[in-house]
């Protein structure tokens, strides 16, 4: 399926990888529950995939039908859903995912704060964008370098 630049992407991420089983499982479960995706009764042209083994990815273009308060609903549910199987975090904003030698890593906001302030983490490191709006965004600026993404402003102060 091709996807318009404008699509619509929502980013769940795990606070730990998931295992090569698992992604399996869930990517499984992710394609029954896109394939039967539906807002007022009208199929959603819709994707959803495992990233890094950490982000949960779903993709909508809206140019058929569009998303609607209960189908985001339904994708929550289904995310909850997997949270509850897998024993997993996936609402939680305050972890920061970032690439140390092409190796995600995951951890929390006081923990990162200290890999900024360390120089474990710097402007080039990579950090994931998790706030992207659309297909477009996601493939420019999801995985983005630490000094032009949203983080350095907020750790601003450290660098």
């Amino acid at each position: 399926m091709s996807f318009s630049p404008q699509s619509k992407v929502w980013i769940y991420q795990s606070n730990r990888a998931f295992t090569n089983d698992e992604v399996s499982a869930i990517q499984q479960k992710l394609d029954d529950f896109t394939s039967q995706w539906k807002a007022h009764g009208h199929q959603l042209k819709a994707t959803a995939q495992i990233r890094h083994q950490f982000f949960i990815v779903f993709i909508v273009d809206e140019a058929s039908a569009g998303v609607t308060g209960c189908s985001i609903d339904a994708s929550v549910r289904i995310i909850k859903d997997i949270e509850q199987t897998y024993k997993v975090d996936l609402f939680d904003r305050f972890n920061i995912a970032y690439k140390i030698d092409g190796k995600v890593i995951v951890t929390n906001k006081e923990d990162f704060e200290t890999l900024v302030n360390i120089k474990t983490v710097g402007p080039k490191t990579i950090v994931f964008n998790n706030l992207v709006q659309n297909l477009e965004e996601f493939e420019t600026k999801w995985e983005t370098p630490f000094e032009q993404s949203w983080h350095s402003k907020v750790f601003a102060h450290l660098l």
